[in-house]
């Protein structure tokens, strides 16, 4: 059996199950899908980043690495106080490991 038989047929999250970077995947997935959010938000209410910066009582480096979907090293406390400056909240649950990316309504 070639590479291209092996996956006909089965999902994306088995191949990267398979691959052995789903839920690397997932946890970079959620981190942009999170920043994008705040990031809408911000135009959507018209605030400027050095106004979110301020508001957040950070730099605007920080406020930077907070909308870097690469940036995996952002806390839960800052993307907390991004949401609540937005007038939002951050959602989490515990979920079964394998249905991580599955289940999660923002990825």
């Amino acid at each position: 059996m070639n590479v291209d038989e092996k996956y006909v047929g089965s999902s994306f999250d088995d191949f990267l199950l398979e691959e052995g970077v789903y839920s690397e995947v997932c946890k970079t997935a959620t981190k942009r899908v999170l920043a994008w959010q705040i990031d809408q938000l911000m135009a959507e209410q018209g605030m400027s980043k050095r106004a979110m910066a301020e508001q957040m009582q950070t730099s605007r480096t920080s406020l930077r690495r907070l909308l870097d979907p690469s940036n995996g090293s952002v806390t839960l406390q800052t993307m907390e106080k991004a949401a609540k400056i937005l007038g939002k909240t951050i959602r989490i649950e515990l979920v079964d490991d394998q249905n991580f990316c599955m289940e999660c309504p923002a990825v």
